[in-house]
């Protein structure tokens, strides 16, 4: 990770957690299939709008995992491999007591939520048997996603991979047995769905960590060293006070999203089925993006360790660089099958696959953009800057995604709603190359005795 070419490493080091989030989501897609194909469109919507909920529920601890990682790998970077492991303990412990605390609020406050969200009646019930059961796995898919990530910081990204192969394959063999109430089973409907996803992730999370253990991975723990799951509290004031920022990222664009599915909802029930359809297709399209953003973090916090500035603007640039070819080459291919593939998740009758088709063709193109945003912002949080990239996501997503999204519905219709996504990413885009450019962000100083700034180089 601090030696070597730079753009190779990225892509190789890339292509696993690229391989992670397409089972992801393709896990999700194919359960998408399962409760369009047999329940209908109204339950197809229902899981539109608790998926919703469920990406706000990750985003409030997504930046700790995010702080705990940029952690991991300035260590890494250093050789300092107990520092690892008292970084990793102290976030467990975070993780636990707040996972269960967001599991417990949220099978309270889902009616709110759904509520809130100006949910459909028709697709209401149905929203909340699925939303709540998936309220009780969040501990397990907290816990899955700190390990994982924090795997990625230590330079593994082959072992997230393969456990989430694992857990999609129970999550999908199991959805149909649960709706369907094949076997000993009961007949479930949407909530089977629900619990087949908290099966898969209660193994999935039980597999990882037997095997981090059996096999000593970097990031294991043993004899004295299970004393570092009591919280550090010079570690805990850095994951918190670093995390907040970076989970108020995701916030931002969870609140965007929720506010945006208010809007779609009045749309009508065909117009939310083709959106979540829809926002299937674009998961598989943002995934180079996140892949690569999670790799330049890595990448750059082991290197910023190492006090290899020289390497963190070249990652950059690889980054933005690769991220332009993966995400134009997924948007070509999506729009080129998108026919076949809409016809997975609804009748071939069904008048929500040209809306859908609609939607795609006016959108697609804008995640090019915003994976560039992305990837940079990964680098510049990988030095511990937080702040800026939150205010540039908020001012695209808040005021200019949203805030044309409320202007030019009422004259344009939904196709005002489509617009806006293209105008938020062109904004975050450019400010974000401004930032990257001519911002202090590498005078930044996350670990004590680290490097010292080096003069950035021009890109």
């Amino acid at each position: 990770m601090t030696q070597g070419p730079i753009a190779k490493t990225l892509l190789l080091f890339a292509l696993p957690t690229l391989g992670s989030s397409m089972l992801q989501s393709l896990n999700g897609s194919i359960n998408a299939v399962w409760v369009g194909r047999f329940l209908g469109e109204a339950a197809l919507a229902a899981t539109s709008n608790a998926t919703l909920v469920m990406f706000l529920m990750f985003s409030g601890i997504f930046g700790f995992a995010m702080a705990a990682t940029i952690l991991v790998g300035q260590n890494m970077g250093r050789r300092d491999i107990d520092s690892v492991r008292r970084v990793v303990g102290t976030a467990v412990t975070l993780f636990a007591v707040v996972s269960v605390l967001i599991a417990a609020l949220g099978w309270i406050f889902t009616p709110a939520l759904l509520r809130l969200l100006g949910t459909p009646d028709d697709v209401y019930p149905l929203a909340l048997a699925y939303l709540r059961v998936i309220f009780l796995g969040f501990p397990f898919s907290f816990l899955t996603v700190l390990l994982t990530m924090s795997l990625r910081g230590t330079g593994d990204s082959l072992t997230p991979l393969w456990f989430f192969l694992g857990s999609a394959v129970i999550d999908v063999a199991l959805n149909p047995v649960f709706i369907l109430g094949l076997g000993p089973a009961p007949a479930m409907g949407i909530a089977g769905s629900a619990v087949a996803t908290l099966i898969a992730g209660a193994v999935g999370l039980t597999a990882l960590v037997i095997y981090i253990q059996a096999r000593g991975l970097t990031i294991r723990l043993k004899g004295a060293e299970w004393a570092y799951l009591r919280p550090d509290p010079a570690l805990l004031r850095v994951i918190l006070f670093k995390g907040v920022p970076m989970g108020l990222q995701m916030v931002v664009l969870s609140v965007s999203a929720l506010a945006m599915i208010g809007l779609v909802n009045r749309q009508g029930v065909v117009t939310v089925a083709a959106y979540g359809v829809t926002s299937q297709l674009w998961a598989y399209i943002q995934m180079p993006a996140m892949a690569l953003a999670a790799a330049v973090s890595a990448m750059a916090a082991q290197n910023i360790g190492a006090g290899r500035w020289d390497r963190v603007e070249r990652i950059a640039w690889s980054g933005s660089g690769i991220n332009v070819l993966m995400t134009g080459a997924m948007v070509v291919l999506i729009t080129l099958i998108d026919v076949p593939v809409l016809g997975l998740f609804l009748s071939a009758d069904s008048p929500a696959i040209g809306i859908a088709r609609h939607i795609h063709l006016l959108v697609s193109w804008s995640f090019i953009l915003f994976g560039v945003s992305i990837v940079l912002s990964g680098v510049v949080r990988a030095n511990g800057s937080v702040i800026a990239p939150l205010i540039i996501l908020a001012v695209a997503a808040l005021p200019v995604r949203l805030g044309l999204a409320y202007t030019l519905e009422p004259r344009f219709g939904a196709d005002g709603i489509w617009w806006s996504f293209g105008a938020g990413s062109v904004v975050s885009v450019i400010l974000i190359l401004a930032y990257f450019r001519w911002g202090r962000w590498r005078e930044g100083k996350l670990l004590a005795g680290a490097p010292p700034l080096a003069e950035p180089t021009t890109p």
